[in-house]
């Protein structure tokens, strides 16, 4: 569900909380430069484990920073979440210090101080989707007054996404691409080049749901259209990113391509 305030149209591509259980109990969630805000209304609790990195577990209210690296999680965290997914580049008014969590499941009160723990206990007591809506988009108005939408973040943004070089992106705001690089990595939290080849891999995926839903395509074709140099590269970062080939790919669903699940017995255990 989109947000009602107008004020948050600009940061937010949805709200949505899900209830359910699912039959594989970890999968692989997929890097997308972007951040989240998860609350656990089923245990107080969340767990991650970062490709690369120890494996995290927080309380039940966690911001989830900018991704740039796959990570693997216990789907009993999802029997009752309510998540806010960012724009791109769309959580800096609410969250600062970006940088800092990077790839990282960060405890709500780290950021929020105690206005982390008090949205979960708010959010227990809402009787319907709607209610929790309302008390989320409250708190984030409350943390960004008023949240002002930075029309220079939004091009660049735009640029890298659509497969810009950062020199480019830099040229098209009459930036030295120093400039860029500093005020980018402080208000996305990944610096422009990764954000951009996390972006490039995102475009990809969108462009596979049509091979996914048995409507033709190919891997070699959909490489050359999303940016890649060529299909050996394609398949190169999509290892570094999905821990598997093209081919292996199976997501959750084509709506829900960044969730792979794990077959029983694969894959790393999320944090104890």
């Amino acid at each position: 569900m989109r947000p009602h305030s107008p004020a948050l149209a600009p940061f937010i591509s949805s709200i949505g909380y899900l209830e359910g259980r699912f039959p594989h109990g970890r999968e692989r969630v997929l890097p997308t430069g972007t951040v989240q805000l998860l609350v656990n209304l089923d245990r107080d609790a969340l767990h991650s484990a970062p490709d690369g990195l120890p494996p995290i577990r927080t309380g039940g209210a966690a911001l989830q920073g900018p991704s740039a690296r796959s990570a693997v999680v216990d789907t009993a965290d999802q029997r009752a979440i309510l998540w806010v997914a960012f724009r791109p580049g769309g959580a800096g008014p609410f969250f600062p210090g970006l940088a800092e969590a990077c790839d990282r499941l960060v405890p709500l009160d780290a950021v929020w101080g105690r206005r982390g723990p008090a949205l979960r206990d708010r959010l227990l007591a809402c009787g319907s989707a709607a209610e929790m809506r309302a008390v989320v988009e409250a708190a984030l108005l409350a943390a960004a007054e008023p949240p002002r939408p930075d029309p220079a973040l939004a091009a660049a943004v735009a640029a890298l996404h659509g497969g810009a070089s950062v020199a480019e992106a830099a040229d098209r705001l009459g930036w030295t691409t120093k400039r860029l690089v500093r005020l980018f990595s402080a208000q996305v939290g990944l610096a422009p080049k990764r954000f951009a080849r996390v972006r490039r891999f995102q475009r990809l995926l969108s462009a596979a749901t049509t091979r996914l839903a048995g409507t033709g395509g190919d891997w070699a074709r959909l490489a050359a259209e999303c940016g890649y140099h060529d299909q050996a590269h394609m398949i190169h970062d999509f290892r570094s990113y999905a821990g598997q080939s093209p081919s292996e790919y199976e997501p959750r669903s084509v709506e829900e391509r960044n969730h792979v699940p794990f077959l029983q017995g694969e894959g790393p255990a999320p944090a104890a």
